[in-house]
C-alpha cells in the first residue's frame, strides 16, 4: 500500500491511528470523539451515534473556509443516519457520508490528500 502523507503538507491535521477509544492526529494521541478539520482537531461532545443530533455538528457548520464534505465515522460498524438528521444538515450546508470510523479515518486521509476540504467527525472504536 502506497503511503500517501508526503503529499498532504505539513500543517494539515493527518489522522495517524485509532482504537481503544481514542484517536492520533498529527502524532497527538486523544482520547474520546474528535472533529478533524484541515486546520484543527477539537474534542466532540458526541458519545452515542443514535443521539447525534444538528447541535452536535456545529463546528463544523461553523467552520471557515467552509467544509464541502463530512465525514462521519459512526463507531465499529456502519450506522444509517436517521432522514431527519440528514436532512438538518444538508440545510445547514453539510453533505455527509456516514462509515464505519476505520474508513472514516482512512477516508479522510486520502481527500485530504486531494486538496478536499473535508472534516471527518468521529466516534471512537
Amino acid at each position: 500500500m502506497a503511503d500517501i502523507t508526503p503529499i498532504i503538507p505539513s500543517d494539515r491535521q493527518v489522522i495517524d491511528g485509532y482504537g481503544d477509544g481514542q484517536f492520533c492526529v498529527s502524532g497527538q494521541w486523544r482520547t474520546g470523539s474528535v472533529i478533524v478539520l484541515p486546520d484543527r482537531t477539537e474534542p466532540w461532545e458526541a458519545t452515542d451515534f443514535a443521539t447525534l443530533t444538528v447541535e452536535h455538528f456545529v463546528q463544523v457548520i461553523g467552520a471557515e473556509p467552509k467544509v464541502e464534505l463530512l465525514l462521519l465515522g459512526s463507531g465499529a460498524k456502519m450506522q444509517l443516519m436517521p432522514k431527519a438528521l440528514r436532512q438538518g444538515l444538508r440545510d445547514a450546508g453539510l453533505v455527509v457520508e456516514v462509515m464505519d470510523t476505520g474508513a472514516a479515518c482512512r477516508t479522510y486521509n486520502v481527500l485530504l490528500a486531494e486538496a478536499r476540504r473535508v472534516a471527518a467527525a468521529l466516534l471512537p472504536i
